[in-house]
């Protein structure tokens, strides 16, 4: 599991601007989560590309990351703030637990979601 914050390059009166690196393409999700929900619960076996491994940003918000390989029984945790890159490796069940209301980027499509996706 990678945590990395992503730098901030300018701010000003307006806000902020940060930049990174997408080598993906294709069709991308933009995720809108509401505070206190639970997203995840679910692992990849990185059948798809995009989820090997699954490279999820959060934007703007505070979410609580808890984590744990499919074999292990010690769950992890961050609580991370956006702008933040996250990096989950094939056979690592995962959750996301928004503090705050938040936006976020998933660098893959829905198909690659449904055709790499299991639940223990």
């Amino acid at each position: 599991m990678k945590i990395l914050p992503i730098a901030i390059n300018n701010t000003d009166a307006r806000g902020f601007t940060c930049e990174f690196t997408n080598d993906r393409i294709g069709e991308q999700l933009l995720v809108f989560r509401k505070a206190g929900t639970i997203s995840g619960r679910h692992y990849h076996k990185g059948i798809s590309a995009t989820k090997n491994p699954e490279v999820f940003i959060v934007i703007s918000g505070t979410c609580t990351f808890n984590w744990k390989h499919i074999d292990d029984t010690e769950i992890q945790s961050a609580t991370v703030t956006g702008p933040t890159r996250i990096e989950v490796p094939p056979f690592i069940w995962h959750e996301v637990i928004p503090v705050t209301d938040c936006t976020c980027i998933e660098l893959n499509s829905v198909a690659d979601h449904v055709a790499d996706t299991f639940y223990l």
